[in-house]
């Protein structure tokens, strides 16, 4: 469980917006798209460090995810949907492998051209033979991850998989919520991604930036727009909680009690 607990706290770097979002709730900002994110991070104090740091955690969860998804450390098994699931944890790891990289990228070069890094990667997608249903593949993909995290705290199947202590279930109502928003924002980034591709603009696929901004100019944007915020904070304490209380099967006590016991 050790090694799982150290590879699994760089998910706890993923998430960049969670400050920028209730930031812009309380104050008349935007959220920021990735790269704006990263940029700044870079030109404050301790920046450059903390880049590097993203980007390691991220290559570190590169490396679990593929080890997870080949060796089946949690016994997902050899079944169709064994194999999906186990395809689901290297195609994560691979991307957000690529995502370190680019961050590593920034921290050297501090290089940054602005905008939304979804357009960027569209733009690129769509030059490519095929490459609207490539998008388009991609968006439901994405939206099919927000129905699973949604439903995953909805329903609480999470709890299977997290070691019960006292701190785990005082903590647990946070992970809950977390999970839930969280699921609902990568809907919105992802039918921001199948419009795009519908409509041939890569103009118009966001990020989780711009899902959040699009939040903003709702009804009630300003509490919605924090909502969110706290909602991804939540879901980033999910993120260490499972670093450090995750039961993987196959490295775990058998008889180790979980919130759902």
């Amino acid at each position: 469980m050790g090694d799982a607990r150290g590879l699994r706290r760089a998910r706890g770097d993923l998430y960049d917006h969670r400050g920028l979002a209730l930031l812009a709730a309380v104050k008349s900002t935007q959220a920021s798209g990735t790269k704006d994110a990263l940029a700044a991070l870079r030109d404050e104090p301790y920046g450059i460090p903390a880049l590097i740091a993203i980007g390691i955690g991220l290559l570190a969860y590169l490396v679990w995810r593929v080890a997870a998804g080949v060796k089946d450390v949690e016994d997902h098994g050899t079944d169709a949907k064994g194999l999906i699931a186990r395809l689901g944890q290297v195609t994560t790891g691979l991307i957000h492998g690529g995502i370190g990289v680019s961050v590593l990228a920034l921290a050297m070069s501090g290089k940054n051209s602005g905008g939304s890094s979804a357009q960027d990667w569209t733009q690129k997608l769509m030059s490519m033979p095929a490459g609207r249903y490539i998008v388009a593949a991609g968006a439901l993909i994405l939206l099919g991850a927000g129905i699973y995290y949604a439903y995953k705290g909805w329903s609480g199947k999470y709890k299977g998989h997290l070691a019960r202590t006292q701190f785990t279930e005082s903590i647990d109502p946070i992970v809950k919520v977390g999970l839930i928003i969280y699921g609902g924002i990568l809907g919105l980034v992802a039918f921001s991604l199948g419009y795009a591709a519908l409509t041939a603009n890569p103009a118009q696929a966001g990020g989780l930036g711009e899902a959040l901004q699009s939040l903003r100019g709702m009804a009630f944007g300003r509490f919605l727009l924090g909502g969110a915020g706290l909602g991804l904070i939540g879901f980033a304490v999910y993120n260490f909680v499972e670093a450090g209380y995750r039961v993987v099967p196959k490295f775990s006590d058998p008889d180790i009690r979980t919130l759902l016991d």
